[in-house]
C-alpha cells in the first residue's frame, strides 16, 4: 500500500504543475449535497490547495482547512487572500490519521483525501469530529477504478473504497444515511480529459 505520509504529499504538491493547471472547479458533490444545510462551522479534512475550502468560506461557513502538506496549504492560503476570504479560513497543518482536534464541527467534508491508515479507518475517524445534529460528506475514489496518470497520482487499493464499505460504517443508531451513490464524471486537469468514478456518502449524526 502506498505510504500517504507527509513526504509523499509534499512530493505530489511540489511536482511543478502550475496552480492554474491543477485548479479544478469546486467539487460538484459538495455544492449539491450541502445546499440545504444551515451555515455554521465546517472542517475540510484534506483540503489540498483549498478549492472547496474557499467555496465554503464564500458561502458563509467558518472553515477549518486541514492538510498534511505545507506546500499545498501555502498555495491554498494565497488563493484565499487573493479572493478576499483569508480571514474566514483557519489553516491547519496536520496528519489526519493522528490529529486529535478536541472539538467538533457542524459539517465535516473530505474530498479524495488519503492517509496512511486507509480509507475506511479515515472516514471512521473524521466521523467522530461531527457535532450531534451535524453532517459528514465523503467523496472518494470508487474501489477498482485506478486514477488516470494525467491527474497526478494513481490510486492503489488502500486509497479507494466501495459504497457498501462506507455505508456500513454508518448503519448505527447514531447515524442516518441521507445520500449514498456512485457516479462517473470527467474533469480536465491541464486541459486533458480524465474520467473519475466516485463514491459519495452524506450522513447525518443524530446523537
Amino acid at each position: 500500500m502506498t505510504e500517504f505520509d507527509k513526504e509523499y504529499w509534499e512530493g505530489q504538491w511540489s511536482l511543478g504543475t502550475s496552480g492554474r493547471d491543477r485548479a479544478l472547479p469546486v467539487n460538484p458533490y459538495l455544492t449539491a449535497e450541502t445546499a440545504h444545510l444551515h451555515v455554521g462551522t465546517v472542517l475540510d479534512a484534506g483540503c489540498g490547495i483549498g478549492i472547496e475550502s474557499l467555496w465554503l468560506a464564500e458561502q458563509g461557513w467558518a472553515v477549518t482547512a486541514a492538510d498534511i502538506s505545507a506546500t499545498a496549504l501555502a498555495e491554498a492560503q494565497a488563493r484565499a487572500v487573493s479572493a478576499g476570504a483569508g480571514e474566514h479560513i483557519d489553516w491547519v497543518e496536520i496528519d489526519l490519521s493522528r490529529w486529535e482536534p478536541r472539538r467538533t464541527w457542524d459539517l465535516v467534508v473530505t474530498n479524495y483525501a488519503h492517509t496512511q491508515i486507509g480509507q475506511l479507518p479515515l472516514y471512521r475517524r473524521i466521523a467522530s469530529w461531527v457535532a450531534p445534529g451535524g453532517t459528514l460528506l465523503i467523496v472518494g475514489h470508487l474501489h477498482g477504478q485506478h486514477h488516470d496518470a494525467h491527474h497526478g497520482h494513481d490510486h492503489p487499493e488502500g486509497a479507494t473504497a466501495t459504497l457498501e464499505g462506507i455505508t456500513h460504517l454508518f448503519r448505527t443508531p447514531e447515524w442516518r444515511i441521507d445520500s449514498a451513490y456512485e457516479n462517473t464524471r470527467t474533469v480536465y486537469p491541464s486541459g486533458s480529459p480524465v474520467k473519475l468514478r466516485d463514491v459519495i456518502v452524506r450522513a447525518h449524526r443524530l446523537t
